[in-house]
């Protein structure tokens, strides 16, 4: 029997002629769930340590919101200035807390849905230093750092969220720090934002500025887009007064919150994974305790977060192995109360995107979405353990992103998938299945396929330039901050807000043909 040749493969960027449309092999929200790191008679133990731990050891640092909210459900400060929360107390709170909502997002395609195990991805981190894309050398973060990788990310399929990826050290201010990254991230994408506020007292402003861009006074609170995001938890086990009044302030207003809450083993949690896990899960719960004490029910992502550290040196490892099951285990938690929850990974220790940190992030980032987590924070362009972020990295993880997102799915096992007529069609015929119907039909809802990483032969590699990924996606990445300006704020919207408010991006750095793109890459 003549078996047909098959064809040399040449370049991953090879287009088909079979398109047609079908359902995408990925899709936001897919659902997680299949890694279990922690049986249920294990997480029945770290539930119930959490729970002991709130009730003999309880919380310090308790600001007068919450005494006050605490008082009226009959609880008290105890002799030593801790609040204690009774074992029951804490089940009433998670079993009455909200257990799903929508994260609205000012374009309302972007719209992320948190409940069950779906999983999505944010770009986030709060670094204070970027890899220069022109340099190669890290710098402090500006303002304008965070305008073009938020439009960059308004690009990136796989990444479903734009958080506070950067701080703006060139403002001090803070009330201007919270209304220029506010605006910033405003104007360069439509997908979800972490809301800039800073301290209470500058809501008033950051939510006026909202209003205009949304309709008149009012009109944001009404239907509020976006949420508050801090840690309200000093580990261990005391409420921080600054972060804890920023989230009861968002929540009083109506605007979802995420407490994130994040001790690191072997420093400012026990050194035993479990340990850390127990304490960081309490704390977590004392701030879901602290936000359904003020407004039961509020929506509220439940932020487990923890962190571990390199014991030789003390210093967080965002990458490694441990932080990756501790991680998942910490999202599992959150599963097993039903919560919408959010962890941290993809926060390589690498400073630049090479092989290092595609293993920490491929790893990290596929533990935490694999089981089950509904937000993935940090996944997107974090280097140096979140102290920096890279233009290039982006781009890079947002093709590990759709990756790991294709192992969430998962193999569909059906009479359809597994029709043995296919498989007698290549036997008794061509010996391949190459030219299959199935093979056609299957081609883009089966599969996903790279920009960036490479599949051609070592010839086709060497004949088209040899190019690493890095470089790859540095191409990529400048041809979208070339050209990709968005106006997401309405013109009208825009003079307004400039007339009220010290708004400091140049408009002229908001268009096409600004200088530090189309002159310094060429």
């Amino acid at each position: 029997m003549s078996v047909d040749p098959l064809p040399r493969r040449r370049g991953s960027r090879r287009k088909t002629q079979h398109r047609k449309e079908i359902k995408p092999a990925i899709w936001p929200g897919l659902e997680g769930g299949a890694y279990k790191p922690l049986s249920e008679a294990d997480m029945g133990r770290i539930h119930a340590s959490a729970l002991d731990i709130l009730a003999d050891i309880g919380m310090g640092g308790t600001i007068p919101v919450i005494v006050e909210a605490a008082r009226g459900k009959g609880l008290n400060l105890d002799s030593d200035g801790r609040l204690r929360f009774p074992r029951s107390f804490t089940e009433d709170i998670i079993a009455n807390a909200c257990h799903s909502f929508t994260l609205r997002a000012i374009d309302e395609k972007h719209n992320i849905d948190l409940g069950g195990a779906k999983v999505h991805f944010s770009a986030a981190g709060e670094a204070v230093s970027m890899l220069d894309f022109h340099s190669g050398k890290y710098r402090p973060s500006t303002l304008l750092d965070i305008y073009d990788t938020a439009r960059l990310v308004d690009t990136l399929d796989n990444v479903h969220r734009y958080g506070n990826v950067l701080v703006p050290t060139d403002i001090e201010d803070l009330r201007e720090f919270a209304l220029n990254r506010t605006y910033a991230t405003l104007a360069a994408t439509g997908k979800l934002l972490g809301l800039t506020v800073m301290k209470p007292e500058y809501f008033d402003d950051v939510i006026a500025m909202l209003d205009m861009i949304v309709g008149s006074e009012g009109d944001y609170l009404k239907s509020p887009f976006g949420l508050i995001g801090a840690c309200p938890v000093i580990s261990p086990l005391t409420y921080g007064e600054d972060s804890a009044a920023l989230i009861c302030e968002a929540t009083c207003r109506g605007i979802p919150t995420m407490s994130v809450i994040a001790g690191q083993a072997g420093a400012t949690a026990p050194a035993s994974l479990a340990g850390a896990l127990a304490q960081n899960t309490a704390e977590t719960l004392a701030s879901l305790i602290m936000v359904n004490l003020i407004r039961p029910g509020h929506p509220m992502i439940f932020g487990n977060w923890p962190f571990v550290s390199d014991l030789r040196t003390g210093s967080f490892s965002g990458g490694s192995g441990e932080e990756a099951v501790l991680a998942a285990a910490a999202v599992q938690m959150g599963k097993f109360y039903n919560l919408p929850r959010s962890v941290g990974a993809g926060m390589t220790d690498s400073k630049v995107p090479d092989a290092q940190a595609g293993y920490e992030k491929g790893l990290t980032i596929g533990l935490a979405a694999n089981t089950g987590a509904n937000l993935i924070m940090e996944s997107c362009g974090m280097t140096a353990s979140l102290l920096g972020a890279s233009l290039e990295s982006m781009v890079i993880d947002n093709e590990i992103l759709g990756n790991v997102l294709r192992s969430v799915r998962g193999i569909e096992i059906n009479d359809e998938t597994l029709n043995l007529g296919v498989i007698r069609e290549a036997v008794n015929g061509a010996g391949h299945y190459l030219g299959a119907a199935q093979t056609l039909e299957l081609m883009h809802s089966e599969y996903v396929y790279p920009e960036l990483a490479d599949r051609s032969s070592p010839e086709d590699w060497q004949d088209e330039g040899s190019l690493d990924m890095q470089q790859r996606a540095r191409e990529k990445a400048q041809q979208i901050l070339t050209s990709h300006f968005p106006a997401y704020i309405p013109p009208d919207s825009d003079q307004k807000i400039r007339e009220r408010f010290p708004i400091r991006l140049d408009r002229q750095e908001m268009k096409a043909g600004s200088s530090r793109w189309c002159q310094k890459n060429r």
